[in-house]
């Protein structure tokens, strides 16, 4: 019975309550549709439960727990998230024969969080009974916010990225910290990247920084054949980025594509004409200028066939990237842009509740939401402060890879600075792939590395004074 009183057992548990007060007890609790919805409703067979609903109705104001089950696989999204929801899903056939309770998707999401939560402060404690309390205090605090508990029980991909971030960091730690790692526990790291990796096309790219991170933990003194095993895991996690992305729908590349120039570089460009020059398009484009692809009163249709030979066949993402480089001032625009809407975990604009509770039309669930109102209201929300906020990050991170004396410390270390860097690469992509177009709802894993930095910070302060303390 004592090993209960350990703290990630303390935490988890407290956790678990959590869940269960915010998420199944009371009124539903989770986030309305703006669309995205279809695109996994299709591809695991199911439907809007009332289809004779208005359109304010279904959408952007209430929450939805039932859907009607549907034929499988209609459409294709390609993502990870089909084997997330395709589980409950199947099950939820044998338990609500007439609909699809979305409760049963936000407790396998759910379970993953307590796992990742027992990981995280038994592996980090690093053998102080305080410390791991307070990390955990942290980790709750921060990670079980209704901002993010609430998009578990939706058909959003957020939580997929949410939750295999937190595992992956806490699977990758683990094997830094255990004397002899072993190949289960690699291979236990490597499906945590995969299903982070391919929940998102916008996540794809981040497979390649883990396939340097696997040749980095080629270097530790591992079980027989882990060196190959850590190769090949490379080896994969890079291709299947590049899959991931090259195979990316058609329709989604076009929708990228038209936010990413029209809603992005010329919203409020200062010379629109010249800006389609750079591009290679054509001056007749100019009209739509700060139009986003879901706009019905654009002079062009998004879908009009002249776009293709105009517009789409001519731009291409990396055309975006060369317009940023020769136009830095531009891209810095769009930076403090994104940073003015970087710290909203949850989306503002879309309802918490289901109509039936007699709520306010996209009235919010602000219950246990300490860290989400502290960082959308406290926290800047500028570039500098992200700039600042970083150095002192990575800072701490060089700090103490120096100071690591053995392979385990600093590849554990470069670990952390990736974290860093994905934060990075989150805060730019949705600038890059998709402009100003619901910017702050894109800088959702920004967000989740974000929060893991402050967690990480945290816990290094606290294990210091500890340090401290007892000596």
């Amino acid at each position: 019975m004592k090993k209960f009183w350990k703290p990630e057992y303390l935490v988890s548990l407290a956790g678990c309550g959590l869940i269960i007060y915010l998420l199944f007890v009371g009124p539903f609790i989770g986030v309305a549709d703006n669309g995205d919805f279809l695109r996994m409703m299709n591809t695991i067979g199911l439907n809007y439960y009332d289809t004779a609903a208005s359109y304010t109705d279904q959408f952007f104001n209430f929450s939805h727990s039932r859907f009607a089950y549907e034929n499988l696989f209609r459409g294709f999204y390609p993502s990870s998230q089909i084997l997330i929801v395709l589980v409950p899903r199947l099950i939820g056939g044998l338990i609500h024969g007439s609909f699809f309770d979305v409760r049963l998707l936000g407790a396998v999401y759910g379970l993953l969080l307590l796992v990742a939560t027992w990981l995280l402060v038994k592996y980090n404690a690093r053998g102080s009974y305080v410390t791991g309390l307070l990390l955990g205090v942290a980790i709750l605090f921060v990670f079980y916010d209704i901002g993010y508990l609430a998009y578990f029980n939706s058909l959003f991909g957020e939580p997929v990225s949410m939750v295999f971030m937190l595992l992956t960091f806490a699977l990758g730690l683990r094997l830094t910290i255990q004397e002899k790692p072993t190949t289960k526990g690699l291979t236990l790291f490597f499906i945590a990247i995969l299903f982070l990796v391919t929940s998102k096309i916008q996540n794809a790219p981040i497979g390649i920084a883990f396939a340097l991170i696997f040749l980095r933990f080629m270097t530790l003194d591992g079980e027989r054949k882990w060196r190959k095993l850590a190769l090949r895991f490379s080896i994969a996690i890079f291709l299947v980025s590049i899959v991931m992305y090259v195979t990316a729908p058609k329709e989604l590349k076009h929708i990228n594509l038209y936010q990413t120039v029209f809603f992005g570089i010329l919203n409020e460009s200062p010379d629109v004409k010249g800006d389609l020059q750079d591009l290679g398009l054509p001056e007749r484009l100019e009209v739509l200028a700060g139009t986003n692809y879901f706009q019905t009163d654009t002079v062009i249709k998004q879908d009009d066939p002249s776009l293709v030979p105009d517009f789409y066949d001519r731009v291409s993402h990396k055309d975006v990237l060369f317009f940023y480089l020769k136009h830095p001032g531009r891209l810095i625009d769009n930076m403090e842009y994104a940073a003015s809407n970087s710290m909203a975990i949850r989306p503002y604009y879309l309802g918490n509740y289901e109509k039936s509770e007699n709520k306010p039309a996209g009235a919010l669930s602000y219950t246990y939401s300490g860290w989400s109102e502290f960082k959308n209201k406290h926290i800047p929300h500028t570039l500098g402060f992200l700039t600042i906020f970083y150095l002192v990050y990575f800072a701490g991170a060089v700090f103490q890879y120096f100071r690591s004396r053995d392979v385990q410390g600093r590849v554990a270390g470069e670990l952390l600075m990736l974290l860093g860097l994905i934060g990075i690469f989150s805060f730019l992509v949705p600038i890059l792939g998709d402009g100003r177009a619901d910017i702050g709802k894109h800088l959702f894993l920004f967000n989740v590395c974000f929060d893991m930095m402050v967690v990480v910070m945290f816990g290094w302060v606290v294990h210091k004074v500890v340090g401290i303390v007892r000596r």
